[in-house]
């Protein structure tokens, strides 16, 4: 009689649907990410950094035909947002890039071997790349990380010694969700891109994570501190918010 009273076996939650398709937005193919969450109440459409893919969070069990009645809906919304990254791949012979806000012209010097250099030939900055055309984009994010470095471990221990904090490490990544981080024991972190910006936007991006090393926080005594290392700070913030996705959207694979 009380083997029939056994206690319920407990089930494991379904897993959370993520399903990746192609979205057709006018005359561009976009990876699109659709994933349910169990905390969403409704639908929330972002672009990638870069404007290079999708990602659709919608609430648990909806119907297909409600997303794609959304995505009909924000098709005009996505082109807008969308027209501002280019289709055009600048890294190719004769494009252009940008190091340190002035725009270099990309010329091959069609030798296999030599640096990446970036010169002023005639009046024009011109940035010389060697190797196979293949190995162009390599090539060049290799050299982009190198400037990068320079400037900004520069920058960053200038800011932090007039903060009197030390710094434990300064590394490059090529992180799309935010432009640099700093962790509580003092490793600072940047995006390498950043150095296509003006030297303004390197500078407060320096003094951004600088400040973290005293302020872990984006409250009010860090936004001062902020300030007083990089004075023109609101510029900087709104460069970065205007043109900031068009530096992620350049592929250097």
């Amino acid at each position: 009689m009380f083997a029939l009273l056994k206690k319920p076996v407990r089930r494991s939650p379904k897993p959370l649907q993520t399903v990746k398709r192609t979205l057709a937005v006018g005359d561009r193919a976009m990876p699109l990410t659709i994933k349910e969450n169990s905390r969403a109440t409704r639908i929330t459409l972002r672009i990638e950094p870069g404007g290079r893919a999708l990602n659709l969070t919608i609430p648990v069990g909806l119907k297909h035909y409600e997303v794609d009645d959304f995505l009909y809906r924000h098709e005009g919304w996505l082109k807008t947002k969308l027209a501002k990254f280019s289709l055009d791949n600048p890294i190719r012979p004769g494009g252009t890039i940008s190091i340190r806000g002035v725009q270099h012209r990309i010329e091959h010097t069609g030798s296999l071997r030599g640096i990446t250099q970036a010169l002023v030939i005639d009046g024009e900055p011109v940035l010389k790349v060697s190797g196979l055309e293949e190995h162009m984009g390599r090539r060049i994010s290799t050299f982009l990380k190198k400037e990068a470095r320079h400037d900004l471990e520069a920058l960053a221990r200038r800011h932090a010694a007039a903060i009197r904090k030390p710094i434990a490490s300064v590394s490059m990544k090529d992180t799309r969700s935010r432009w640099g981080s700093c962790s509580w024991d003092g490793n600072l972190s940047f995006s390498w891109r950043i150095v296509m910006a003006p030297p303004l936007i390197i500078d407060y991006l320096a003094a951004h994570e600088v400040a973290h090393l005293k302020e872990m926080n984006h409250g009010p005594k860090f936004w001062a501190l902020c300030g007083d290392l990089c004075p023109r700070m609101d510029e900087a913030r709104r460069w970065l918010k205007l043109h900031g996705s068009q530096l992620h959207a350049i592929d250097f694979s």
